[in-house]
């Protein structure tokens, strides 16, 4: 059980790393919400369900709907396929 906790760990740290670094805004959004995911397997291998629960709801959920408003409304995601086109 224990290795499965460090290569979720790395993942997590990977997530973090390429979430700071992507160029594309909607591909950040979508690293951080993998990221969150993880972080709630976390919770749950770490016998924490209700953080769990909570990480996977605001976390994954509610930020990224958020997020995803956001980047339409500044009209982000269309200029970002206007310049990869």
């Amino acid at each position: 059980m224990e290795i499965y906790m460090y290569i979720l760990l790395i993942f997590l740290v990977v997530c973090a790393i390429a979430t700071s670094f992507t160029k594309s805004l909607l591909n950040a959004v979508l690293v951080f919400m993998s990221y969150s995911l993880i972080m709630s397997i976390i919770w749950i291998l770490l016998e924490s369900p209700d953080l769990a629960i909570t990480e996977a709801a605001v976390g994954a959920g509610v930020t990224s709907i958020l997020f995803f408003i956001t980047l339409k409304k500044i009209e982000a995601i269309r200029k970002e396929r206007e310049q990869d086109e």
